[in-house]
């Protein structure tokens, strides 16, 4: 049976550092894939600078929490045992495992070496603002807990073309390391004059061996892991022509329906449009610009017009390439790119994500488990759930749009008959009480639907013309259908017309 295709992003910044993450994931499995989950996205799972970094200081590609490295075995997560026997629960749910790769630097290096710098303006990465000097770089990778095992490649200052710390001066800046053919990279985000260079150490792409061992390790990691996909992180700072060499090889080793997607973290639709074109359309993108639009709707309250929520979003222009989320770990409450959307407009927020047919929807583990640290945040486990069943049950078929007022906006899902019973109608309102007269087919008459999500308790009944008057209480989301019983698992392949029915799936 045709099904909808949904990841959870398995993790938020302050998960435990106490190992037992991939036991969690294993065990909540078969729940997840019962709540409509179909892919989960794994932090990463190669081992940090220490055993409490949450995997984005990467330290040594091949140590999946296997080796005696950087202060224990496992990484934050566990060890590699229990990543395999999390990815292999995952596999008997049939949830695909998409992990998550940090290409863009390296932290945590064995030893020191001297080398020659110049410092550059933090502002202005293409502005040096010293002569050249010598200065006492923690880049070089020998891994002596791994001993040569799975590749015998030793990381040196050659292989990077900047560092932030000079130890023998005890400073940190941001030095552009000298050599021959030794520059930032050309083809990355033109933030800051050149993005090249985000943290720590940061990987040469234009050096040969980096390229050749990097794909290298991408394919091990696939031979290893059997994952379905990755999310490519913090891809603008990383030469984009490698990017695609690596999406193309990661899909000559898988199979072209092997999965990517790409943080490219940057609103402008016209970036993303050069950047999809530069890759030859081999990655999907997250939608930044919708998220943007979701945290502005939710600031605003009342005075956002709802009729322009995806007005130049990804979605709304590269819909077969745009992977919709609400939340995540770095724009969670005190992070990098801190732009939480409001608890009111969550729920508004995952309909508008979950229940359309455009985009390859994310449901974010803080919103839906809740965030934990110094200021914790509650999950809104139940009320996602409701929109998880809507879209595994009802949210097929034609779609048709009612964006006729700035405060009260809603949409039909006409129903497909592969679902015995699906078929919705959303309301959304961010101001008072609203209603709306839409058409949900003839062939509906007589039929009575129930809100989903439980915001609102009566009963609407279908007219002979197939419309109904649908109502939403103010500041709030209803999800009109015709209630059934939860049927058996159901399972899907991929359907070439839209992510909804599986274009982004395994």
């Amino acid at each position: 049976m045709k099904r909808n295709h949904t990841i959870m992003q398995f993790f938020e910044w302050h998960i435990q550092a106490d190992g037992t993450h991939w036991n969690k994931l294993a065990e909540l499995a078969p729940r997840l894939k019962e709540a409509g989950i179909d892919a989960v996205w794994l932090p990463p799972v190669t081992k940090a600078q220490n055993p409490e970094d949450t995997g984005y200081a990467v330290y040594d590609l091949y140590d999946l929490g296997e080796f005696n490295q950087k202060g224990g075995v496992r990484t934050k997560y566990g060890t590699r045992e229990q990543l395999e026997a999390a990815i292999q629960a995952c596999r008997d749910h049939e949830i695909a495992v998409y992990i998550d790769v940090v290409m863009n630097h390296k932290a945590g290096a064995d030893e020191t070496e001297k080398f020659r710098v110049v410092e550059v303006n933090p502002d202005d990465r293409t502005e040096v603002i010293s002569e050249p000097f010598e200065i006492e770089g923690w880049t070089k990778f020998t891994f002596p807990g791994r001993k040569g095992k799975y590749s015998p490649f030793a990381w040196n200052f050659e292989h990077f073309n900047g560092t932030d710390y000079d130890q023998s001066r005890q400073r940190k800046g941001i030095y552009r390391i000298l050599g021959e053919n030794k520059d930032w990279n050309q083809n990355v985000d033109h933030e800051f004059g050149n993005y090249d260079y985000l943290m720590f150490a940061n990987l040469d792409y234009n050096h040969p061996a980096v390229r050749e061992e990097m794909i290298k390790w991408g394919e091990w990691l696939l031979d290893t892991t059997g994952c379905e996909g990755m999310r490519l992180d913090a891809i603008k700072h990383i030469n984009h022509s490698f990017i695609r060499d690596f999406a193309a090889a990661m899909k000559e080793k898988r199979g072209e329906d092997f999965y990517l997607v790409g943080e490219f973290w940057n609103p402008d639709l016209e970036e993303c449009r050069r950047f999809l074109d530069q890759v030859d359309y081999q990655i999907d993108l997250f939608d930044v610009s919708l998220h943007y639009k979701l945290q502005a709707a939710a600031s605003a309250g009342g005075s956002f017009d709802l009729r322009t929520i995806f007005d130049n979003t990804l979605v709304a222009s590269h819909p077969l390439n745009a992977v919709t989320f609400v939340d995540n770990h770095d724009s969670q409450p005190n992070e990098s790119l801190e732009s939480w959307v409001q608890d009111w407009f969550k729920p508004s927020a995952y309909a508008l994500i979950l229940l359309r047919k455009d985009g390859y929807p994310v449901v974010f583990y803080g919103d839906y488990y809740g965030i934990g640290g110094e200021n914790p945040v509650p999950g809104k486990k139940d009320a996602i759930d409701a929109l998880l069943y809507a879209r595994a049950r009802k949210a097929y078929g034609e779609q048709q749009d009612y964006f006729d007022h700035p405060n009260t906006i809603g949409w039909v899902r006409m129903g497909d008959q592969e679902v015995p019973g699906s078929g919705c109608a959303v309301l959304i309102a961010n101001g008072d009480e609203g209603s709306k007269v839409m058409s949900v087919g003839s062939s509906r008459a007589g039929e009575v639907w129930v809100d989903l999500t439980g915001n609102r308790t009566d009963e609407i009944e279908i007219g002979e013309d197939g419309c109904a008057e649908f109502k939403v209480n103010g500041g709030s989301v209803s999800v009109w259908a015709l209630p059934d019983a939860p049927p058996d698992s159901q399972t899907g392949g991929r359907h070439d017309e839209g992510h909804d029915e599986g274009t982004a799936a395994k």
